[in-house]
């Protein structure tokens, strides 16, 4: 005979805890529901969730509610037949088992049918653990002190990804080391270097694309194996800029890559070093460029802090800038 069960929640957003009683509960039963319920004034949109939960669970039938109903049952004497409504909307099979973490089941239960299941350290009074006694509130205030226990989609949506853009010679890669070391992040290094120190010849348009697209599949390459911060050297946007210095031309594609989340705009105010890359020593050509890489993001429409200073006064305005 075939062993149904359901489990719902909030999952705002999944974490550890949350897949440990969907796996345990997965594995006592054939099929398993698992209800992913929101309200429109969430923090985290319940569409997000939904998509999350159905990556996170492929072998379950993963369902949504989304519309405003009671929370509590002292917030209305329909709150128990409105409530046995939604979950036979999604499990109109007979319940064999009802699975929650918390001591709620033993009501829902009742009202729904079923044999309560108490999965979960909460139930245990395990709320030091650190799995079992996660709490999707305290990771919403402070998703980094919680990562291990994040899955990937989660710890997608709160990794920040930080760009560092700038004229050449204003320091990009010293600071982006610097700030790794201060952050524990991981750096995405700067493709158009080495493309240029592979290729000696004069950039074409076609480089500078191909410059722009290796820059954003790096970034999103190392993405999975970054933590709550990831800094890149420069995006696509700049090779945006390096496309009108060059060629006069700022290609739609470049200015249509993925953005990061902020952009640290390095001031052109450290002495120009020639490093066998570079390009612009005259000091007019160094201030247009820096013109041209400061109007790339205004019209990017991204968020940008400038930074200005030297060596040490660099780093902790950069520092200030991440609110680290």
């Amino acid at each position: 005979m075939t062993k149904r069960g359901i489990l719902l929640g909030k999952f705002m957003p999944p974490h550890a805890g949350h897949l440990a009683l969907i796996r345990a509960a997965r594995a006592l039963v054939d099929e398993l529901t698992v209800l992913v319920c929101w309200l429109p004034d969430d923090p985290i949109a319940g569409e997000t969730r939904l998509a999350w939960m159905r990556e996170l669970a492929p072998d379950c039938r993963v369902a949504g509610h989304g519309e405003v109903v009671p929370q509590a049952p002292e917030e209305s004497p329909d709150f128990w037949p409105i409530w046995r409504g939604i979950v036979g909307a999604v499990h109109p099979e007979p319940i064999d088992y009802l699975f929650a973490g918390e001591d709620y089941g033993a009501e829902l239960a009742r009202q729904v049918g079923g044999l309560f299941v108490p999965l979960g350290g909460r139930v245990l009074g395990l709320s030091d653990d650190p799995v079992a006694g996660l709490s999707a509130s305290a990771i919403r205030a402070d998703p980094a002190a919680h990562w291990p226990y994040l899955p990937k989609p989660v710890q997608a949506h709160y990794r920040r990804t930080v760009c560092l853009h700038g004229a050449e010679s204003t320091g990009k890669t010293t600071l982006a080391a610097a700030l790794a070391r201060e952050t524990g992040a991981l750096t995405v290094g700067e493709y158009g270097r080495s493309h240029c120190e592979a290729h000696r010849d004069p950039l074409t348009l076609d480089d500078l694309l191909l410059i722009g697209r290796a820059q954003t599949a790096m970034i999103a390459a190392a993405a999975d194996w970054a933590g709550p911060l990831l800094i890149a050297d420069t995006d696509a946007l700049m090779t945006a800029a390096w496309t009108e210095m060059l060629l006069g031309t700022r290609p739609a594609e470049l200015m249509a890559a993925p953005k990061a989340d902020l952009y640290l705009l390095l001031e052109p105010d450290l002495p120009w070093v020639d490093d066998g890359t570079r390009f612009f020593s005259d000091p007019a050509d160094r201030h247009r460029f820096a013109r041209i890489v400061s109007q790339v993001l205004v019209d990017a429409r991204v968020p940008f802090v400038r930074i200005a200073g030297q060596g040490n006064e660099r780093l902790a305005a950069a520092l200030g800038a991440l609110n680290v």
